[in-house]
């Protein structure tokens, strides 16, 4: 029996996070045309969660992602896509959970599945266009409840033995990810230098890359080294070396790398690409250290390096991300699980990031 109710923590504004607001009689969505109803067992928690509560994606904000509240927030774009996001939402987009109840243009055979979420939001007619995407938990409600709705497409069926909290790890830091190296064109022969190596999207990065056949140097605070290992880099180092070149000539015998996979930006963008070799490749998906970077364009042209910023994925990434997690061949990073009603607690130690790969939520 679905219940009318259910218990939701809910976004009410941009601030601190004194704005989520916990409902224990939130309605139940309904499933419409093709959408799937999905009984929520652990949400992860991510980057996007906190830099959409404190508007951080807004022009006007020039910090680093702190996680608090900005005094300045341009009020025509302070979310992921550059327009308003309506309150009160819902947050959460790495969803794990039981299909329960279907639309009635969607897949029946979809109830009683565990399922994960593709967290990108299209026009199914048109899903190629960036223009017409938008996110989970972002531009609709998401996971941070007990029930939740996606389009049946924008699931993928789980078959394998990992925890509930396991697999809510993946999907948003494994997609951006996938994107990334998609984007950078990343494969065997490649030499990777991750920095952030120790989140969620950084552990990512390693297992992906070595997937791809890449040698991969992660960057992290030496007191998560042995978190990351486990990644399987083939080198690690301190999160910001003095420098640079040296520490990786000794790690790898060369002191060049041919990707840069960057997820935090700040003081240090400049030194990672005086690291990229001739003919490198810089991809980027985030910047907790600060978005604001000084750039030699000398460096850029004369060395023949290529820049993507990586964002929206193609739909395949998703997909093949499935597969990945069914055939084993990427694991979760689990850092820690907190009870939903907890979430201001979870989401304080998530930007304290003392932990090494990802927060989940619970209901």
């Amino acid at each position: 029996m679905i219940p009318d109710t259910m218990n939701a923590m809910v976004l009410t504004a941009h601030g601190d996070l004194d704005v989520y607001e916990w409902h224990t009689d939130w309605p139940v969505p309904k499933p419409e045309s093709r959408e799937v109803l999905i009984e929520v067992k652990a949400t992860g928690m991510n980057n996007t969660d906190v830099n959409t509560r404190s508007g951080w994606y807004s022009k006007a904000v020039e910090d680093a992602t702190t996680g608090g509240a900005f005094e300045t927030v341009g009020e025509e774009d302070p979310s992921w896509g550059g327009a308003p996001i309506t309150f009160p939402r819902i947050q959460g987009a790495d969803v794990c959970g039981i299909v329960v109840a279907v639309g009635p243009d969607a897949d029946a055979t979809l109830i009683g599945k565990r399922v994960i979420t593709d967290n990108w939001l299209r026009d199914w007619s048109d899903p190629m266009d960036r223009n017409k995407t938008g996110y989970f938990g972002s531009e609709a409600d998401g996971g941070f409840a007990q029930y939740t709705k996606i389009d049946e497409r924008n699931v993928g069926v789980i078959d394998n033995d990992m925890t509930d909290a396991e697999l809510a790890t993946f999907s948003c830091s494994y997609s951006t990810a996938e994107g990334m190296l998609v984007r950078a064109d990343v494969g065997a022969g490649d030499t990777v230098l991750v920095t952030g190596a120790s989140g969620g999207v950084g552990g990512a990065l390693v297992q992906l890359a070595k997937r791809r056949g890449a040698t991969v140097v992660a960057l992290a605070s030496e007191a998560k080294h042995a978190d990351v290992a486990k990644c399987g880099p083939d080198a690690i180092l301190p999160r910001a070396p003095a420098n640079l070149k040296s520490a990786l000539r000794e790690a790898i015998g060369r002191d060049t790398v041919d990707v840069v996979a960057d997820i935090v930006g700040g003081p240090y963008f400049g030194t990672v690409i005086d690291a990229l070799a001739r003919g490198g490749r810089y991809t980027c998906s985030g910047a907790i250290a600060g978005p604001i970077v000084s750039l030699d364009l000398r460096t850029f042209y004369l060395r023949d390096l290529t820049f993507t910023g990586s964002t929206v994925v193609p739909p395949h990434v998703f997909r093949d991300l499935v597969g990945y997690i069914n055939r084993g061949e990427v694991k979760p990073m689990l850092a820690a699980t907190y009870p939903l009603k907890d979430l201001k607690t979870a989401q304080q130690v998530f930007i304290d990031k003392v932990h090494t790969g990802n927060i989940v939520v619970v209901p």
